[in-house]
């Protein structure tokens, strides 16, 4: 058991005196490290730190997110007193968990060397991806986790993998309409090749440049959902959201989604905040009638990401690890991708473990406590 469990009662004391519990502080080492790692996150990016406010008393109807396929909540006098079936017996054999931490991991630029804290060279994130290809995770979009559409195989674990900014290392055509080998992409795809089951997906925040495409703008982002990414709203300008009102907030927002819109004919389903800076209402950025609605928000940090079962899961603020190597400078040390792989790879109870049906949500007896009340009905436990 990690030994930060041992200072559970000052992060509680903490958020208690802050007036706000952080989303997914249910473990007392994980509280205090997102709290830390919060004001790491907004030094990284130039802002002062931002805390995510409290869940909104409703949810607009049209962007509820759709249940697993076959999952109906419960929603009546007495459900939780129902008993709950076993599970399947490959799906305890694979030690399923499916209330257990997902990595959702943040990169921004991909370049051929990195410059400045927040870049990843194209061998730092082929080293990365790599590594999660071996440890037995599988990629799924930003839209997915959030609505809880999670299909992965028995005993494997989901991750997101999400790129800021829409810049020219993230993704690229050559003339003939191919792929950049050396962009994100490319390395996606070519880690996908060399192991099977590694999904080919990632889901890319967009801002006005698109990816430095030009005129080829439309060609790309139509190649990117043809071939299983998913492309989202980061605002036109990327702007710090907490500093303008409610129009601007808007316009940001509504102006990016209408030209997505224009270039592909789809609507996005999940949204980035820049900076990870929230507005001061989230309503604003969660829906405008007739040009967005979003299925989930999307913070710039600090920890892996509650399961979208959990009852302590928000939707409208889920959390991010920014992905770098353990370096002695700053948090990164124990608050990075690198760090947390390694703390999920040594402690793998913690971490999301699939029950190979995307209908059940298959959890241990002594985790069933924690199960949002919607997915009682799809519940399973051994």
């Amino acid at each position: 058991m990690p030994v930060l469990h041992k200072i559970a009662v000052i992060a509680v004391l903490c958020a208690v005196a802050l007036g706000v519990l952080l989303p997914g502080a249910h473990r007392p080492d994980r509280g205090v490290r997102a709290a830390r790692a919060a004001e790491s996150a907004a030094r990284a990016e130039g802002r002062p730190a931002t805390v995510p406010q409290a869940a909104p008393a409703s949810t607009p109807p049209s962007s509820a997110p759709p249940a697993p396929p076959t999952v109906s909540p419960s929603g009546t006098p007495g459900a939780s007193a129902t008993p709950v079936p076993a599970a399947a017996p490959a799906a305890a054999a694979a030690g399923a968990d499916e209330l257990g931490e997902v990595p959702v991991l943040m990169y921004h630029r991909i370049l051929p060397k990195a410059e400045l804290s927040l870049d990843r060279s194209t061998a730092e994130l082929r080293k990365e991806l790599e590594r999660l290809a071996r440890e037995g995770y599988v990629p799924i979009t930003a839209a997915e986790f959030a609505a809880g559409r999670i299909d992965v195989p028995a005993g494997r674990h989901p991750v997101v993998l999400t790129f800021d900014d829409s810049t020219p290392g993230h993704f690229g055509l050559d003339a003939r309409g191919n792929v950049l080998p050396d962009t994100a992409v490319g390395i996606i795809e070519d880690v996908a090749r060399r192991h099977p089951g590694f999904r080919p997906t990632a889901t890319f925040y967009l801002n006005d440049d698109l990816f430095g495409l030009g005129p080829r703008a439309a060609e790309g982002l139509k190649w990117l959902t043809a071939h299983g990414f998913e492309i989202a709203n980061h605002t036109v300008h990327h702007p710090d959201l907490s500093t303008l009102g409610e129009d601007g907030v808007r316009k940001e927002i509504a102006d990016m989604e209408d030209r997505i819109v224009a270039l592909t004919g789809q609507h996005t389903a999940t949204f980035a905040y820049p900076f990870g800076a929230v507005p001061r209402k989230r309503a604003w950025a969660q829906r405008e009638d007739g040009r967005y609605s979003f299925q989930g928000v999307f913070l710039a940090g600090w920890k892996p990401s509650e399961s979208p079962f959990d009852e302590r899961f928000d939707r409208w603020a889920i959390t991010r690890v920014r992905s770098e190597g353990k370096i002695k400078e700053n948090d990164c040390r124990t608050m990075c991708s690198t760090a947390y792989l390694d703390e999920l790879a040594k402690h793998p109870g913690e971490r999301y473990t699939s029950d190979g049906d995307p209908a059940t949500v298959t959890v241990p007896k002594k985790e069933l406590g924690r199960l949002a009340p919607a997915y009682r009905a799809a519940a399973r436990t051994y």
